[in-house]
């Protein structure tokens, strides 16, 4: 479970993520980079991570002409990644697979942020609602030879039938039994997106901003564990 856990290093500063690691070292071996720390030397900190052997997920959600898509993805390639979020854009998706070609990078298409709900969508121009945008978008991803979807672990069965045993499913929005779901609207627990057909979880505050990150995260994988 261990290679299944990803933790999300949304921390505002290197120093704050280095210390993360150092906490979690041996417990967990698989992070995500975002904006949040992008911006804050990130990027570089990823490599560090990605040259010693620790996988790194880097969550850029890309979404740009062809060209930018593919000339990103070939220097995110360089960089040592193992997983790179795209937009399910099928043009956008198309370039980002064409660019990676030939290496270990796994694209993730990115479906519908866990942050949005029915009202959200509608609210975006959106003639669908969030589950049957998600079950669309994989199909696509299926179709454009994309290695992984982004979903809510609530769409994660409906989507691992699209998508067949293979292909990656991560779910963001993970959240312990009896935790706070602060902005994130579509959430479950780890032990039920294991269940659900998740791949990957993502869990970024819940072990983040715990008093005792090394505690939190050990207690998600054995949640996980007893799916």
């Amino acid at each position: 479970m261990r290679e299944r856990l990803i933790v999300g290093l949304d921390l505002p500063t290197l120093k704050e993520a280095e210390k993360a690691v150092r906490e979690l070292e041996g417990a967990v071996s698989f992070y995500k980079i975002g904006y949040q720390l992008a911006f804050a030397s990130g990027l570089d900190f990823a490599r560090e991570l990605a040259s010693g052997g620790t996988k790194v997920f880097l969550d850029m959600k890309l979404l740009d002409i062809d060209n930018t898509v593919a000339k990103g993805v070939e220097n995110i390639v360089r960089m040592g990644m193992t997983m790179l979020t795209i937009h399910s854009y099928p043009k956008a998706m198309r370039a980002a697979v064409d660019a990676a070609r030939g290496s270990e990078l796994c694209l993730l298409a990115v479906s519908v942020l866990t942050s949005m709900d029915e009202q959200d969508m509608i609210d975006a121009g959106y003639e669908y609602d969030p589950h049957t945008l998600v079950l669309r978008r994989s199909e696509q991803a299926l179709h454009t030879g994309m290695g992984g979807i982004v979903c809510s672990a609530e769409e994660a069965e409906a989507v691992r039938r699209i998508v067949g045993p293979d292909m990656a499913v991560v779910t963001p929005g993970i959240r312990p039994a009896g935790s706070d779901h602060g902005d994130q609207k579509r959430v479950v627990t780890p032990a039920q997106a294991i269940r659900n057909g998740a791949s990957h979880l993502v869990v970024g505050r819940p072990i983040v901003a715990a008093p005792d990150r090394r505690a939190a995260a050990e207690a998600i994988l054995a949640e996980m564990q007893s799916a």
